[in-house]
């Protein structure tokens, strides 16, 4: 698989002849000329799933599924669009790539924020190496992950906690994503304090870079 980071949470995985496009939000302008087979949608934030802007791009991509968590799906529905509703357990099938789904809610703003739904994304291709987007919730660690899409910087986040989740999934690779918020003294010094407290290296993907997974 090819993943390429195109701002903040968004990635776009291709394999083949198959594109997933995860969390096209609106910290990130870069995915709108995309062709994605699928959107899949962790869940129901801007800087997640940007309506207007996803509704064109499935527009001009016709048979493009449209793949969220429960409680994002009314809110695409309004908007003019048919998505597909992924619950936590669910497997299945786009082009080459299997898709796995984990999760169920979103981490913990603060006790007066209520929280919304959140669903993680397993992606590999046949009995290939298998990749972790796990939206904005560090409560759902796995086991068998060989590369973690590490949310950096949230406000739901602190430092200790980024590290701790690198290392309770340990996967073999690590690169961050959803660090939109971050300028880039801050961004230096995340991750200098991720690697020293999980002791593991994290990759500087930025975006606009690709790896090979």
């Amino acid at each position: 698989m090819r993943v390429t980071r195109l701002g903040h949470a968004c990635l776009l995985i291709e394999a083949d002849d198959t594109r997933l496009l995860i969390d096209p939000g609106n910290l990130s302008d870069s995915w709108h000329d995309t062709a994605p087979d699928a959107v899949l949608v962790t869940h129901q934030h801007l800087d997640h799933f940007d309506s207007a802007p996803v509704r064109d791009l499935l527009a001009r991509n016709p048979g493009g599924r449209l793949i969220m968590e429960g409680e994002v799906a009314p809110l695409a529905a309004e908007a003019g669009m048919e998505p597909e509703v992924a619950a936590p357990g669910d497997a299945f099938t786009i082009g080459s790539l299997g898709v796995e789904t984990v999760g169920g809610r979103h981490a913990v703003i603060h006790p007066s924020i209520p929280r919304v739904g959140n669903v993680g994304y397993v992606i590999s291709e046949g009995d290939g190496p298998r990749l972790y987007h796990p939206g904005d919730a560090y409560e759902y660690p796995l086991q068998g992950i060989d590369v973690l899409a590490v949310p950096l910087s949230a406000p739901w986040a602190r430092v200790a906690h980024t590290a701790d989740f690198v290392s309770a999934v340990a996967p073999s690779r690590v690169f961050p994503i959803h660090d939109g918020h971050l300028s880039s003294n801050g961004l230096a010094s995340h991750m200098r304090l991720v690697r020293q407290i999980a002791g593991m290296d994290v990759e500087e993907v930025w975006t606009g870079d690709s790896v090979e997974v």
